[in-house]
């Protein structure tokens, strides 16, 4: 490694750490994953885990990651809906929302004093498409009825599919908002990944440097990218999504390119 590269990764105080394809396979951790969190911990080094799934809830998301023997609690998890939920309470507190998303996406947004609403009636501030897995005909129309009305449109990712085996992926929030564009001739804003709000939602409760943050992932269009658009160290791992190769025609380059987090482990101990 590169003595400049090796010194910037050492000014790293807290890592932001993509889930699957980075630190586990579905419900197996990627072998040195474990170790890599509890060097981090030894070492008084901060660490999150950074995910653009918004249809489960950062508790779902602790349990599952106790599961495989990663110690967590709720404050180390952050997902794009609670990122969503901060980013709405900040623009209008007590908003009304029309939510097309899952029951943990409603209640993460909820617990940010938002009010989600499951009709029309009377309008909304905002309509909010997540990643939808209980998503129905039903919800699509209200929600074309309410952007059509000049409701703002917001989504908690531009990812248009989730991996969700071997060479097996099922439509994600953005697949969802390409369905919603079409029909109502709307766009929406994005909040997760590679956008810089979930960036300014962990420098808001961290107060840390974009200087003493680096960003982990298997993804080039969201997580390095995010790496690049925040003007964070961006370290893509080669255990997921991306190859070489993949890495070789990406516009969005990564400050170091590692086979798994396993490589990180003889700098932190």
């Amino acid at each position: 490694m590169k003595p400049d590269l090796l010194e910037r990764l050492r000014c790293v105080k807290l890592f932001l750490l993509d889930l699957d394809g980075t630190v586990y396979l579905g419900s197996k951790p990627i072998p040195g994953a474990l170790d890599f969190i509890g060097n981090l911990k030894r070492c008084g080094i901060g660490y999150l885990f950074l995910t653009n799934n918004s249809s489960k809830s950062a508790a779902e998301y602790v349990a599952k990651l106790t599961a495989m023997g990663f110690s967590v609690g709720p404050d180390r998890v952050v997902t794009s809906g609670q990122v969503t939920g901060w980013y709405l309470a900040g623009k209008k507190p007590g908003a009304k929302l029309y939510v097309v998303g899952t029951a943990s996406l409603k209640a993460e947004l909820a617990a940010h004093d938002l009010r989600v609403v499951n009709d029309a009636a009377g309008g909304v501030d905002f309509v909010v498409a997540g990643f939808d897995r209980e998503l129905t005909y039903d919800k699509l129309l209200v929600a074309v009825e309410l952007l059509a009305g000049g409701a703002p449109f917001i989504a908690t990712n531009p990812d248009l599919v989730c991996p969700v085996g071997e060479n097996r992926y099922i439509p994600d929030c953005g697949s969802i908002c390409v369905l919603l564009e079409n029909a109502a001739r709307r766009t929406p804003m994005f909040i997760g990944k590679p956008h810089t709000k979930m960036v300014d939602y962990i420098r808001a409760l961290h107060h840390v440097s974009p200087r003493s943050m680096a960003v982990i992932g298997d993804r080039l269009y969201t997580d390095i990218a995010l790496g690049c658009n925040a003007s964070i160290m961006s370290i893509c791992v080669l255990s997921g999504e991306s190859d070489k190769s993949a890495v070789a025609k990406s516009p969005y380059k990564p400050d170091l390119v590692i086979e798994t987090v396993a490589e990180l482990n003889r700098f932190f101990k």
